[in-house]
């Protein structure tokens, strides 16, 4: 379908969730690129959330739509019958909402949304998957079944080279013809300046899901291994766990509690402003185990003009690419985070002069209206394309 102008455009975007962590942030961003270009947006969501409230803000629609998810526990035998159920409620919703709005073109928010691209080709629309995963470590044969949905896209957007690189080992072709874009990250509406001088207690905040993979309690087991000799380390955990993964919190808590540390680390739960905290911090540490196909806490926290102490992998190595004031440690491994602490300490008097100019780069680089234009621009393609 061809329309004549952009403002006759109706897009329709799924998303996996409703709350207000990287990828969430990362869509409504794509959003309200498409709401300024003067397009009408539709978003289907499984479940309400604090999202809903920034989407509508922002001049979209929202509808809340049965919507399959695809997690891992999804994929395990015992939880076949309730992927065949959601599969087939998903494709019955799919199907009555595009018949009922027609829309111009979808995009598909993630690969954990497979059955969208399938309704959309269904109905002879054009489709945009963006991709925000990256699974370097799964089979290639799990790499295939997970991004099959992309092979149905009119366009794919990957959020990083990285992404790009683990998409590529799945289906080359569809990797070739992936397009980069880099996510756009807002930062705080001022940038309170750093300290100077840490001549008192060490600030350090971890934002981000409370998971394993995410590494929480890494920072955690750091702090107790570090040394007297330099001044006290405090610790704020900002985020809450996915529905299933209680454990972790309470595990987490108990292990604050057997290294007594309840007077040097705080567990704040999910904030939707998270600038306030990080504003009060020294450093931001972000301590994942394992891949990341991008790096936007560590963005968010380079543009908020603080220190970043990342784990040297993936996604995370490109986004603070050029950036002397993140200092990068080996992955899953607490002891080489006690280690980078240490050497932020002791090296902050050269780093402290660095953040301003790391802030300005970072916040051009990863600009949300850069962004917006680029995403604007690709839903305008797949629209007329034919």
């Amino acid at each position: 379908m061809h329309r004549s102008s952009t403002s006759e455009r109706h897009y329709l975007v799924a998303h996996p969730g409703a709350e207000m962590y990287g990828s969430d942030r990362v869509m409504l961003e794509s959003v309200i690129g498409m709401v300024e270009s003067g397009a009408r947006v539709t978003v289907v969501l499984p479940q309400s959330g604090p999202l809903v409230d920034e989407l509508r803000r922002a001049g979209a629609d929202v509808e809340i739509v049965p919507t399959l998810v695809l997690r891992k526990s999804l994929l395990k035998p015992r939880n076949w019958g309730a992927l065949v159920v959601g599969t087939v409620r998903g494709l019955r919703a799919a199907h009555r909402v595009l018949r009922s709005d027609r829309p111009d073109a979808v995009y598909v928010s993630t690969v954990t949304l497979p059955l969208w691209s399938v309704s959309a080709k269904l109905h002879r629309l054009r489709c945009l998957v963006h991709l925000h995963e990256g699974e370097q470590g799964a089979s290639r044969l799990v790499k295939m079944g997970m991004y099959a949905p992309v092979l149905l896209a009119d366009i794919v957007i990957v959020n990083s080279d990285f992404s790009r690189g683990v998409l590529r080992q799945a289906f080359r072709s569809v990797a070739d013809r992936a397009v980069v874009i880099y996510n756009g990250v807002a930062g705080p509406e001022s940038v309170a300046p750093a300290r100077t001088t840490l001549t008192e207690n060490v600030r350090l905040v971890y934002v981000g899901r409370l998971s394993p993979r995410k590494g929480p309690d890494l920072i955690v087991e750091a702090l107790a291994e570090l040394p007297g000799d330099i001044p006290e380390v405090h610790l704020d955990i900002v985020g809450n766990v996915f529905p299933g993964y209680e454990w972790f919190d309470e595990q987490l808590r108990d292990r604050i509690n057997a290294l007594g540390l309840n007077e040097r680390v705080r567990m704040l739960g999910f904030r939707p402003d998270i600038w306030s905290t990080v504003e009060a911090a020294d450093a931001l540490v972000v301590p994942s185990r394992f891949d990341e196909p991008f790096g936007n806490t560590a963005v968010e926290g380079v543009i908020a003009g603080r220190v970043v102490l990342v784990s040297d992998t993936s996604g995370l190595r490109e986004a603070t690419a050029d950036c002397d004031t993140a200092l990068r440690f080996v992955p899953d491994d607490a002891s080489a985070i006690a280690r980078t602490i240490q050497d932020a300490v002791s090296r902050w008097a050269e780093l402290a002069p660095r953040l301003d100019r790391n802030r300005t780069q970072a916040a051009e680089r990863f600009s949300p209206r850069r962004y917006r234009l680029e995403i604007a621009s690709q839903m305008a393609a797949v629209t007329n394309s034919k």
